[in-house]
């Protein structure tokens, strides 16, 4: 038997695992089983170039709860150690060996799928182990060897019993650490970290019926058929599935395949996703993955932390910002890559250069299907806009490349369900919606019903009235005015029609300066000034004698500031409308022609609160006195 103190550079490296290397503790069963995944997968490769002493056959993971005797077992059939290994990789915290493997057979290894990341991996058990044993044999022939360590720098080697090639670790839980005796939790963490792991990991037994058993027909004495009771049958229950969608070529794949994988990744999410994206390139990195739209609508607080990050099948975290670009973190799915490390800070992967352009070639391949997907069934993707324009226009805002490529592919509905793209809408409208000074003006709604009246009247002119009702509308619009030449945006409820898109032409006032003047100061006197900045237009007789209007400047700068983005200062200020009163109207000439105060006053009043009523503004009290006041005015 062999004593001695294990090779670290700090006289006690086990508190420092215990506090400061892992911030969390469950986190020693990954690494236990990725080094169990390494093991076997090494020899696997070995055997596979004929270097290997012994036959890889169908080797698994197991994990085993001993309760009563407070020990956690992880076992595996791989590339086991001898005494002078253990030596080398553990008492000298030499990692994993996984990099020294992959040099020595760098040529034929790259692609055997060895972990290699995982550091003191193995050191991760004394957060949880008051002891730890490995009985580990490399092969037939070879001398098993056992190791004791009860988390200080002293160590016991010897000669041990294992009879089977292969590695068993012993963990002698701590009285803090019970948890992890219990079946529940160990199950939960096996779920979570090694669902997808690439070798069989067995907990446990389970009762299946027995494919070679047909319950036979049984009649008895009144000549009633029944069937005898299905025959059960105890096997290993393996927990994870060893050849996710993912790690396959996508022309092996069927809609359904990628269906079933969504539901096998989001068990308790019953709605179907819209469409999946594979990911699968080799250079200048690897990466492979799948990732989902679900459906989304208007949400924008829609729960992210959906993609699950893995590395070799191991998974990592679901907290995948910096690496899969912001806009697409509301998708689903599963993104692998050996070239994303692990255990490092948020900013260490923000800068790391491997994983900018993992994140750039996502981007990419996102709106390569996107287009895709438009190009080969336009009426379906115009179904599905809604559900997913959320995430493009959010993609149309943050990332520049994004953008560009979003023209082949945005969407700009009008309040008549057409849909246009960029370019067929510019060429829709530009003949009759340009300005006097030559430029585009492309008119939207925001909520067809509260905007009825104004989008009528957009549409007697014969004016397309898109329907953009995302909660960032107004920071793409902002961006689509300063990326493109010579557009602008205006809400139809913004301003009368004729001063959204002015023409040449203008109508000429019934009234006169004098008239306008006396009008002017009579509305003033009515009409609170703090709430409403009245201005005189010469519009058709038809139109209504009072437009209450919003500047569109001041308006979407409140919205972008609610939406993140413009200037405090827009979101402090009071709601200010524009009173646009028709000089040409009718009842606005009677207004001017009444001579009693009184009902001057009511007429302006009752107009008023038309105005507000298609605007949606009069609520409460006021509200109801205005039903009062006009059912006294009915009779």
């Amino acid at each position: 038997m062999a004593t001695g103190n294990i090779n670290v550079s700090v006289e006690n490296i086990f508190p420092l695992i215990k506090k400061f290397l892992y911030s969390d503790h469950e986190i020693f069963l990954r690494e236990l089983i990725s080094n169990g995944t390494d093991a076997t997968l090494k020899l696997k490769h070995l055997t596979s170039i004929g270097e290997s002493k012994s036959e890889y056959g169908n080797p698994q993971i197991e994990v085993k709860i001993d309760k009563e005797g407070k020990k956690l077992h992880i076992i595996d059939q791989g590339l086991g150690m001898t005494a002078e290994e253990v030596e080398k990789y553990i008492n000298q915290v030499a990692f994993s060996g996984a990099e020294e493997f992959l040099d020595k057979y760098k040529d034929s290894a790259k692609d055997a799928g060895i972990i290699g990341h995982f550091g003191l991996g193995f050191y991760s058990a004394f957060m949880v182990a008051e002891k730890v044993e490995i009985l580990t044999k490399s092969h037939t022939g070879a001398l098993a060897a056992h190791w004791t360590c009860d988390g200080s720098p002293e160590f016991t080697l010897e000669e041990g019993t294992k009879e089977d090639r292969g590695t068993e670790i012993i963990l002698h839980i701590a009285e803090d650490s019970t948890e992890f005796l219990e079946e529940s939790r160990i199950r939960e963490l096996l779920l979570k970290y090694n669902k997808f792991m690439p070798i069989p990991i067995k907990f446990g037994t389970k009762e299946i019926n027995d494919p070679d058993h047909e319950p036979a027909t049984i009649t008895d004495k009144d000549g009633k058929e029944t069937k005898e009771p299905q025959r059960k049958i105890t096997v290993d229950n393996i927990i994870n599935n060893p050849n996710p969608a993912w790690t396959k070529q996508p022309a092996d794949l069927e809609d359904e395949d990628y269906k079933n994988f969504y539901r096998e990744l989001y068990p308790m999410q019953f709605e179907e996703p819209l469409f999946n994206i594979h990911l699968n390139v080799d250079y200048p990195f690897n990466l492979t993955g799948i990732l989902y739209f679900p459906k989304m609508g208007q949400d924008m607080n829609i729960q992210k932390d959906k993609i699950q990050l893995y590395q070799n099948q191991v998974y990592v975290t679901d907290n995948v910002e910096g690496i899969v670009p912001e806009f697409l973190t509301m998708l689903r799915g599963v993104i692998d890559s050996p070239d994303i490390p692990l255990n490092v800070s948020r900013s260490y992967l923000q800068a790391d250069g491997a994983v900018k352009k993992i994140s750039s070639y996502i981007t990419r391949k996102v709106a390569d299907k996107l287009k895709s997907l438009f190009n080969n069934n336009r009426e379906e993707f115009e179904a599905k806009w809604n559900d997913i324009k959320i995430v493009i226009e959010y993609g149309m805002l943050s990332e520049e490349k994004f953008f560009e490529k979003a023209d082949a592919f945005a969407l700009y509905p009008t309040v008549d369900d057409t849909y246009y793209t960029y370019e067929e809408l510019f060429n829709k409208i530009k003949a009759n919606q340009t300005d006097k000074d030559g430029k585009l003006v492309i008119l939207y709604a925001s909520d067809k019903d509260a905007q009825h009246t104004y989008i009528e009247a957009a549409k007697a002119k014969n004016y397309e009235v898109l329907l953009l009702d995302s909660p960032i509308v107004s920071h793409l619009i902002q961006k689509l005015e300063s990326t493109k030449e010579n557009i602008s945006f205006a809400r139809v409820d913004g301003d009368h029609i004729d001063n959204l898109i002015k023409k040449d032409e203008s109508a000429i006032s019934k009234l006169d300066d004098e008239q306008k003047k006396t009008l002017e100061d009579l509305l003033k006197e009515v009409i609170p000034s703090e709430k409403f900045m009245v201005q005189l237009e010469a519009m058709d007789s038809e139109a209504s004698p009072f437009i209450i209007t919003q500047p569109e400047f001041m308006r979407r700068m409140k919205e972008m500031q609610a939406t993140g983005g413009g200037m405090n200062m827009f979101g402090n200020m009071p709601e200010m409308y524009n009173l646009v009163v028709n000089t040409n109207s009718a009842l606005v000439s009677d207004i001017l022609a009444t001579e009693d105060k009184e009902n001057q006053e009511r007429l302006i009043n009752q107009s008023l609160d038309l105005a507000r009523l298609a605007q949606g503004l009069l609520k409460g009290k006021e509200l109801s006195e205005f039903i009062k006041r006009s059912y006294q005015m009915i009779k």
